[in-house]
């Protein structure tokens, strides 16, 4: 039996439902990423498979004696207590026995193994338990909730947006312990990178459906799009009989002739069918109000530094940020990200070195704690200040036209800030701050709860930017995609800016242990070479076999990319689907393999 099967599952707040009579089987160890829009229904999903919700029809069936853990999008309010006693509550009812040994040495009824596995876990999650909770970060309290989650050994793991408020060092660390976890488990995520790195499964919600797709993530978006584009031309072709039908109708009824019943009922049906079809969720229109230009310096530091008591957060450190550039800050949380961004801006002074500001600058904010969103008004009167039109580069916009780009039609956007999601109240942050003229924008922790087609818009606004950008994020997908260079935080007040991306950065990045050898002598030069090395028999024939070994390595990855994009491939069983994508991977790395021989050979 699957570890988890839905069958017929529907659930909805209003009409239609959220969840429209779905079906979906999980086998054991898959590692399920669940996609969809804003509001498409995921986080629902996960709930009513964790028993927060209950269906209204349909059923949710678990393999006997399967566990489950859920770890939720926000942390809960009012957790107190250490960070061991939070753990120990994974453990439901033996979890308080477990607390009341460490806190008062109350016996254990129920033997020493629940207390091992609260500090085994403690262990592996890097934890502290001592540490008083609500004093922790909110990515170290995610991290906490997590061990909770896994203490009780649970065979399905259920985790909505594990990777928000975690910086780049604890996401990696995330994927490669989900990676080694035995389990099976299905997680909500915006963050590219570790979907790609982590997911054997891609499932989508849209318009109440699931669409199921067993492969990689990138595998993924091509036949997502080939599905919707043969979707687009099926509903118009229907739409064309449709529109034929009905005057076949009409001309019938105008002459008096005697209609065909039969084909009269079709007709019926399809009208039917034709208004219950759900339009594909809309895709958000960003466009940002430009300002006039900023000079062409942005901001110069030079020699700065700055400190929180014995603490160093700036050592020394000078960069200057030009008209157009878009830097991305990095580095764990607590750092020094924000402070930094403080003192370029003009807000906070460094205790040495100076700051030079740039002339005719007008800066757009994005915060992260959304702090700049009042919960007591209204969405509308959140982005234009009660006004019902305002100019949007030169052109007039009427306030509720210009939040329907951002996915808010008229009955949301007169609701409360208050009662919207969290993917929601970041896509207002972005309509109030492109609603404001700027030619500088401060964008904290953007990506958090968007969904993929906003983050990938959000991308190529932020590209054709023509303003100055710094950007504050732990999503290396965007960072990759947005940024033309990194300031990274290193340690012990330590800050170093580097070109590109956030693999650029690792790739220039010098390890410790390149430092040291570049430090040691170098080593005396190797005698020049006689002449070119001749090939022996042996590895002449090696080389001239390598092309037809090359290609059928590249036939044999062109046979199993086309098996895998087949609709059908993912009906196979469990062990056929990993058999497959195995022998992927192997006919990859023997192509890498094969190559590099084969350049060694060619030059002797």
């Amino acid at each position: 039996m699957s570890t988890l099967s839905l069958s017929e599952l529907t659930f909805g707040y209003s009409h239609p439902p959220l969840l429209d009579h779905v079906t979906l089987s999980v086998e054991r160890g898959e590692r399920v990423g669940l996609l969809g829009r804003n509001g498409a229904g995921k986080s629902t999903l996960l709930r009513l498979v964790a028993g927060e919700l209950k269906p209204e029809a349909g059923t949710i069936a678990f393999a006997t004696g399967t566990k489950t853990a859920y770890l939720q999008q926000d942390v809960p309010a009012g957790l107190g207590g250490t960070v061991f006693e939070r753990v120990a509550d994974g453990l439901g009812p033996i979890g308080a026995a477990v607390v009341a040994y460490h806190l008062h040495g109350t016996p254990l009824e129920d033997g020493w193994e629940p207390l091992r596995r609260v500090e085994r876990t403690l262990e592996e999650m890097k934890l502290d338990g001592e540490e008083v909770f609500d004093t922790l970060s909110a990515g170290k309290k995610r991290r906490v909730l997590l061990a909770r989650a896994l203490v009780g050994e649970p065979d399905l793991l259920l985790l909505d947006e594990p990777t928000n408020h975690l910086d780049v060092a604890s996401i990696v660390w995330l994927e490669e312990f989900l990676k080694g976890f035995r389990g099976t488990s299905i997680f909500i995520t915006h963050d590219r990178a570790f979907l790609r790195g982590l997911a054997t499964r891609i499932v989508e919600v849209e318009r109440g459906r699931l669409f199921d797709f067993t492969t990689d993530y990138d595998t993924f978006l091509f036949r997502r799009d080939e599905l919707l584009e043969a979707e687009a031309k099926a509903e118009a072709q229907f739409d064309k009989k449709l529109a034929q039908e009905e005057v076949w109708l009409r001309r019938g009824m105008k002459a008096r002739r005697k209609r065909n019943e039969g084909r009269v009922r079709a007709l019926m049906e399809m009208r039917v069918e034709r208004q219950s079809r759900r339009a594909a969720l809309g895709t958000a229109k960003l466009e940002a109000r430009e300002a006039d230009r900023s000079g062409q310096r942005v901001v110069k530091a030079v020699d700065i530094s700055f400190s929180y008591g014995e603490r160093a957060i700036l050592r020394n450190f000078s960069v200057e940020i030009g008209r157009g550039d878009r830097v991305g800050l990095i580095g764990p949380n607590g750092a020094g990200k924000t402070t930094l961004l403080r003192i370029l801006l003009g807000e906070l002074a460094p205790d040495a070195g100076r700051i030079e500001l740039g002339t005719r600058r007008e800066v757009g904010y994005f915060d992260q704690l959304l702090t700049r969103l009042d919960p007591g008004k209204s969405v509308w009167e959140s982005v234009a200040d009660g006004l019902e039109k305002f100019e949007v580069n030169g052109q007039p916009r009427h306030v509720l036209s210009y939040l329907g780009d951002f996915l808010f039609p008229p009955d949301r956007a007169r609701l409360g800030v208050g009662v919207l999601s969290g993917g929601e109240r970041n896509r207002l942050l972005l309509a109030r701050m492109f609603a404001k003229p700027s030619n500088v924008l401060v964008l904290d922790e953007p990506t958090n709860d968007l969904d993929t087609e906003t983050l990938e818009l959000l991308e190529e606004l932020l590209i054709d930017y023509p303003g100055t950008v710094f950007l504050v994020s732990h999503d290396r997908a965007f960072l990759n995609n947005v940024v033309t260079s990194v300031i990274a935080f290193e340690g012990g007040g330590e800050v170093k800016e580097y070109v590109g991306g956030w693999d650029d950065y690792v790739r220039q990045r010098v390890p410790a242990a390149k430092e040291v050898a570049r430090a040691a002598p170098p080593p005396p030069p190797p005698p020049p070479p006689a002449g070119p090395r001749k090939l022996s028999y042996k590895e002449q024939r090696e080389l001239d076999a390598l092309p037809r070994r090359i290609e059928e390595l590249e036939a044999r990855q062109a046979e199993l990319h086309a098996l895998m994009a087949d609709p059908g491939w993912h009906r196979q069983g469990a062990e056929r689907i990993a058999a497959s994508q195995a022998e992927l991977k192997q006919v990859e790395r023997d192509l890498e393999t094969s190559y590099a021989r084969w350049q060694d050979l060619e030059t002797p």
